[in-house]
């Protein structure tokens, strides 16, 4: 009786192979580049950018100008460990505070910012127009 179950399972090992086609080491080598490809595309782009959004916390300090991730710009009040009290509009009154996830952008206090008249001048010359 066990020999023929042996006989039976050699039988069935043999007939998967030859009418499986490909083989198991195509469909193991198929999970593997399936795998890498949704890794390259997926994670390390979603590693990448929590990366930036943590360096861009780090460096976040009072007087810095933010914009939320729902659109509204204002200035950076007081940073606690996980909250940021913002300050929006002309209105001393409206502060709030808010998670720091929910930054999207930071312009730094520090930023030198070109004024638009050297610009311009700069614009005329290149044109052939006379400096004022």
């Amino acid at each position: 009786m066990i020999s023929s179950l042996m006989i039976l399972a050699e039988a069935g090992t043999t007939g998967q192979t030859q009418s499986g086609g490909m083989g198991i080491g195509f469909m193991i080598a198929y999970i593997v580049i399936f795998a890498g490809l949704i890794y390259l595309l997926f994670v390390k782009p979603q590693k990448k950018q929590n990366q930036q959004q943590e360096t861009m916390m780090k460096g976040l300090k009072p007087g810095d100008s933010i914009m939320t991730t729902s659109g509204f710009y204002g200035t950076v009040i007081g940073i606690d460990e996980d909250t940021v009290i913002v300050e929006f509009g002309n209105n001393k009154n409206c502060r709030i505070p808010m998670h720091k996830k929910a930054i999207a952008d930071v312009e730094s206090a520090d930023a030198v910012e070109e004024e638009p008249e050297e610009v311009e001048e700069e614009t005329n010359s290149k044109l052939g127009k006379k400096k004022k």
